[in-house]
């Protein structure tokens, strides 16, 4: 995935922008973006705060790590099922 070039805190301050009552053509305009990533960052960041933001962030990396050591647990114990099938 492709990294953007606008960390979450400027995200979350350009539509505070919004919020505050500026078109969003206008914003578009002044950083740079094209109005349908607005749309996008809106509905991802909509409503939240930096430090919500942060706290997803950190949420959505536990959670890969998570269900990476879940995958190899599964894996390692698929091997020994199959190790002891074979045994007997």
């Amino acid at each position: 995935m492709r990294k953007s070039r606008f960390s979450e805190d400027q995200i979350i301050g350009i539509l505070k922008e919004g919020q505050a009552g500026l078109p969003v053509l206008e914003i578009c305009r002044k950083h740079g973006i094209s109005d349908a990533t607005c749309y996008t960052w809106c509905s991802r960041y909509g409503g939240m705060e930096v430090s919500n933001a942060k706290r997803l962030k950190a949420l959505d990396e536990e959670n890969r790590r998570l269900k990476k050591l879940l995958a190899e647990a599964m894996l390692d114990v698929s091997t020994l099922r199959e190790a002891l099938g074979k045994s007997f």
